[in-house]
């Protein structure tokens, strides 16, 4: 059999076949190298950057679970919003990209030191005494899913950008021409004379007949409509509904007190007005004048006339303050007192405390329900996931909520509700849990269909911490309707005798402000229509006046002055006209205006800043691998 097998093999037409099989083989195997070594990955081309695969899927990544917590329990992001978020997520590579090489290109580096610095001080990492944090460092750089050199590189590269950028729109000034007008427009004060009429001052209307109530309610169907019921069974798994099940000692409560004991040490802090001199005669001189009896703006200008500083410190912690000395005589100084000159390390200080929180640490009696609280609810998480994957998955086999078998920790109940989570009794419905998972049951109920099979769905709970459960199924669905005029009778008259009441009073300030636009005085026309005139305080569009109507101030400064005008309120009808009209002089006012043209110049200059950032961009003419983005945004 083997001879002929040879033999067989030998001849022509079998060797042409092999080595057919053997050519295809080879070209098969150069395809799938070609195919290897001809596949891409970067995403972007930005000059000389490439931006690969995994940059972008990180932000990218990053940026959909931080848009994502803002969504509904439940609902996840839409084919729409995640092309949205992974197109910005790129354009900020990009950016990033084109200003990374004109920093490499000025030479624009950020030293160690100085990097370091400014990490320690950023307020999101100091902890409880004001200093630097190391815990809460990693712990927020856990949340965010960065590692610590991708944010220290992260951080050194925004603080380069930031002093190009501050370079480029350090010329960014307002003038006097464009400052002028938004100061006006600010600060301007008004006073305007207003007649009320409300809507409870007017003639009492008589009781309507049969028709017209009957009329009144076919017009108004849907003051009489019932909404949609729905009755609904649901169970919940959570921290509270597991309570019961946990037992804590009073030893497991002082643990956590001497564990979170920083958290109930507050820190003394301290508002103050501070002027610092260069020597002890100027300090002296300048503490007199504030003791006599100037103020703030006006110490300012002293100071500054005086080659003086005048720095306002709000809401300090003795370490944040840059003199040791300085410190220590703001936080041992009286409140609203001028203290005498203070020599500090480098310069002479007089200080004025303005605002005083003390220090202190709240005592265990005082927070042991608390603690003891959040340790139960600490417990409770524990369990809450293993309870949760034994109901997911006797759900997931068939298990309807009637057949579940009962568990303690796993609360259960059945309420009739509409969509604002309120009984045909018109009360809240009562369901277990938290807040969270209460409003998370409201919706959902209106958003399964009877019969549906129940699902356990997870809710976060930020008023407790962590998360927990639901399930629900629809029982039955009572349709929207009306109700019968002769079960709304009374209503409907009290209704119609009410909309009365508001046309009276509507006609009545209208016929007011007809008379007074053609041309009789304000108080005549107030005195006709039987209401007392009034003036109002004056106020500016920023700094409104709890006697001024907001209605009216809404208005206000839209109107010529003598111009009237109606408006109406939550109980009735306002006519006002503008009595005075001051304009603003930065002439008297400069600390004002000096904020308004800075203020003005800060939005001038990022708009400088984003045009700058964004001819970078486009100067680098990104080339774009929309294929692979594709692959990371929609897989």
């Amino acid at each position: 059999m083997i001879s002929s097998f040879r033999r067989y093999i030998e001849t022509w037409y079998v060797r042409a076949f092999f080595l057919v099989m053997v050519a295809a083989f080879v070209l098969w195997g150069v395809g799938d190298m070609l195919r290897i070594v001809g596949t891409s990955t970067w995403v972007a081309k930005v000059g000389g950057t490439t931006i690969e695969g995994p940059a972008l899927e990180t932000q990218y990544r990053r940026d959909l679970a931080a848009a994502s917590r803002n969504l509904p329990s439940g609902q996840e992001a839409s084919a729409e919003m995640r092309r949205e978020i992974g197109e910005q997520a790129l354009q900020s590579l990009v950016g990033q990209a084109a200003m990374s090489q004109e920093l490499r290109d000025l030479r624009i580096v950020v030293p160690d030191p100085v990097l370091v610095a400014t990490i320690q001080q950023l307020p999101m990492f100091l902890g409880a005494n004001g200093a630097f944090d190391r815990m809460r460092f990693e712990a927020v750089l856990r949340s965010q899913d960065m590692t610590e050199g991708g944010f220290l590189e992260l951080m050194r590269g925004e603080m380069a950008r930031r002093q190009l950028l501050d370079a480029v729109a350090a010329g960014a000034r307002v003038p006097d021409s464009e400052a002028g007008p938004i100061f006006a427009a600010r600060y301007e004060k008004r006073s305007a004379d207003i007649a009320a009429f409300p809507i409870a001052g007017a003639p009492e209307p008589p009781v309507p007949d049969e028709a017209t109530a009957r009329r009144w309610y076919d017009n108004h169907p849907d003051l009489y409509a019932t909404p949609e019921y729905r009755r609904v069974k649901v169970i919940v798994l959570s921290p509270s509904t597991l309570a019961g099940e946990i037992t804590v000692t009073d030893q497991d409560v002082q643990a956590a007190y001497d564990e979170h004991k920083a958290e109930f040490t507050t820190v003394a802090r301290r508002s103050a007005e501070v002027i610092s001199a260069t020597d002890e005669a100027k300090a002296t001189a300048l503490a007199e004048r504030w003791r006599a009896g100037a103020d703030w703006t006006a110490m300012q200008a002293a100071a500054t006339a005086e080659g003086a500083a005048a720095i306002a410190q709000d809401d300090a912690t003795e370490t944040q303050f840059p003199d040791p000395d300085l410190a220590k005589a703001v936080f041992s100084a009286a409140p609203d007192t001028v203290s005498p000159p203070i020599k500090g390390a480098l310069s002479w200080f007089v200080v004025r405390v303005t605002k005083a929180r003390p220090g202190g640490v709240r005592s265990f009696d005082a927070v042991k329900d608390q603690l003891r609280q959040r340790v139960v609810t600490g417990k409770a998480l524990g369990l809450v996931y293993d309870k949760a994957n034994k109901i997911d998955g006797e759900l997931g086999n068939g298990t309807t909520l009637d057949t579940l078998p009962a568990d303690p920790g796993v609360a259960a109940a059945t309420v009739t509700l509409d969509q604002h989570g309120d009984t045909p009794q018109d009360t809240p419905a009562v369901l277990p849990g938290e807040e969270e998972i209460r409003a998370a049951i409201a919706a959902a109920a209106f958003q399964v269909q009877k019969g549906d099979p129940p699902q356990l769905v997870e809710v976060q709970t930020p008023s407790v911490g962590g998360s927990g459960y639901y399930a629900l199924s629809v029982e039955d669905i009572t349709p929207a309707g009306e109700k019968p005029f002769e079960a709304v009778r009374d209503v409907a008259i009290e209704d119609w005798r009410a909309d009365q009441r508001h046309h009276a009073a509507e006609a009545a300030a209208a016929a007011m402000l007809q008379a007074v636009r053609d041309g009789k005085d304000f108080s005549d026309a107030a005195r006709d229509a039987g209401v007392p005139p009034s003036l109002s305080p004056v106020v500016t569009p920023m700094q409104p006046d709890p006697a001024m109507p907001r209605e009216v101030q809404q208005v206000l400064f839209s109107l010529k002055k003598g111009e009237p005008t109606m408006v109406e309120t939550p109980v009735g009808f306002l006519v006002a006209t503008p009595v005075e009209i001051i304009a603003p002089d930065p002439a008297t006012d400069p600390a004002q205006y000096d904020q308004v043209r800075a203020a003005v110049s800060r939005t001038i200059a990022n708009d400088v800043s984003a045009v700058f950032a964004e001819a970078l961009r486009l100067r680098a003419n990104p080339r774009i691998n929309q294929a692979n983005v594709d692959q990371i945004v929609q897989p």
